[in-house]
């Protein structure tokens, strides 16, 4: 999920350990448009607290630009974004889900279960590769292989903003506490 195409993978090898590095993980990579001009779009968070604001994605974009300009693995012209992954975030790996249990998401399967691909629900939990979520009018938690999915976003709810709020409130206490006087 943190990749969708062959290449997109092997650029995710390529770059994963440099942002490693400068102490940051790529929660999604996707190389997209034609032949032409294409974007490749990375989100990332630091790995140490999952923020990343303005100053972290030029110093990754600085590191990854390095590194993609030696290798020159992608041909053509491209243009390279790094963002932060927002409130509504991707859910790429197992950890995400665990972070945001209690909150609702969006999942797309690569095939069907019970009919359909497409799920909406609270995350429940995360047990042994798998992804509990709690659908509208069904007692049980249905559990869902992570190796299903293919897509996952948060949906953008009040509780969600809240705890972005929190989150950005924090980090603004923290960096006052931590500026010199």
């Amino acid at each position: 999920m943190r990749g969708k195409t062959a290449e997109d993978l092997e650029l995710l090898e390529l770059l994963d350990p440099v942002a490693e590095a400068a102490g940051y993980e790529i929660v999604r990579l996707r190389l997209m448009g034609g032949t032409e001009t294409r974007r490749l779009q990375i989100m990332a968070e630091r790995a140490i607290d999952g923020d990343m604001v303005v100053e972290d994605c030029a110093r990754l974009s600085r590191a990854l630009s390095e590194v993609l300009d030696a290798a020159d693995p992608i041909s053509g012209e491209y243009t390279l974004e790094v963002s932060s992954p927002g409130v509504d975030r991707p859910l790429t790996r197992l950890k995400d889900f665990a972070a945001y249990e209690g909150h609702e998401v969006k999942l797309e399967l690569d095939r069907l279960a019970e009919g359909r691909k497409r799920f909406r629900g609270r995350l429940a939990c995360v047990e042994d590769q798998q992804v509990g979520l709690d659908l509208e009018g069904e007692e049980e938690t249905a559990m869902v292989p992570f190796d299903w999915i293919v897509e996952a976003k948060l949906v953008l709810t009040d509780e969600l903003m809240k705890r972005g709020a929190q989150v950005r409130a924090a980090r603004l206490a923290s960096d006052q506490q931590h500026t010199p006087e």
